[in-house]
Formats: C-alpha cells, sequence, structure tokens
C-alpha cells in the first residue's frame, strides 16, 4: 500500500519473451499472416514493443527505410537518360563529320579554282545580309 494515498499499489508483471518468439514473430508479420495490432493483442504487449522488434529483426519492414514506388523509378528514368545522351552524341559526331567533309571540300575546290572560297563564301554572306536589311 502506498502510504501517502492507502491505496493498494499494482506491480506491473514483467514478462521476458524469447528471441525465438519475438523472430517467429517479426516472420509473421513479414509474411502476412497477422498485423502489428493483433500480435500485441495476442501477445499481450505494446504496439511499441512489436515495431521495436521489427527494427530489430526485420530483413524487410525497418523503420527509416522508405520505398518509393512510381511508374518511372528513378533508375529506369536514369537509363532512359542515359540512352538519350548515347544518341545525341552520336547525332553530334555525325554532325560534326559532315562539317568537316564540307571544309574539306571547299578547300579542295578552292585549290581546284586557285582562290580562297572560305573568304569568298564569308563575304558573300555578310554582304547579303546587309542588302536584306536594307
Amino acid at each position: 500500500m502506498d502510504k501517502k494515498t492507502g491505496q493498494r499499489i499494482r506491480q506491473r508483471e514483467v514478462r521476458v519473451f524469447s528471441e525465438g518468439i519475438k523472430k517467429q514473430t517479426v516472420r509473421d508479420l513479414e509474411q502476412g499472416l497477422c498485423s502489428v495490432k493483433s500480435a500485441s493483442i495476442e501477445l499481450g504487449i505494446s504496439t511499441t514493443a512489436v515495431y521495436k522488434w521489427i527494427n530489430q529483426y526485420s530483413r524487410y519492414l525497418q523503420k527509416s527505410r522508405k520505398m518509393v514506388v512510381e511508374d518511372q523509378s528513378e533508375a529506369y528514368r536514369s537509363q532512359e537518360l542515359e540512352k538519350r545522351i548515347k544518341e545525341l552524341e552520336a547525332a553530334l559526331g555525325r554532325k560534326q563529320m559532315e562539317l568537316d567533309l564540307l571544309e574539306k571540300v571547299i578547300e579542295l575546290a578552292g585549290k581546284e579554282y586557285k582562290t580562297d572560297l572560305k573568304k569568298n563564301l564569308l563575304k558573300n554572306r555578310s554582304s547579303g545580309s546587309e542588302k536584306a536589311k536594307e
């Protein structure tokens, strides 16, 4: 009895569960055989205790682990972006080869006609744009 209130003190029963029971309960939870609430009721413990067991013994259901489920996961998106980068690099390479070829043609034509076609082309292009502005 409590000396101040005169009420009877109820001592709490301390129960210790074996590791086997804890692991089995967690396995049942992982397999979907029971819920945290039903396990806590059946064993006469709090749901907090069951969650502690999950954090301690579970291979799948762990605290602070988030599973993100999306239509297109980040890994899929990364693969698509890498594929797009490769396609763009290939297109850029083709364009660079075309540019190199055209420059070589201009150079060879310039040697054939004994004139600097690059200079003549650039002069004509700039004067043509000025005429268009007037």
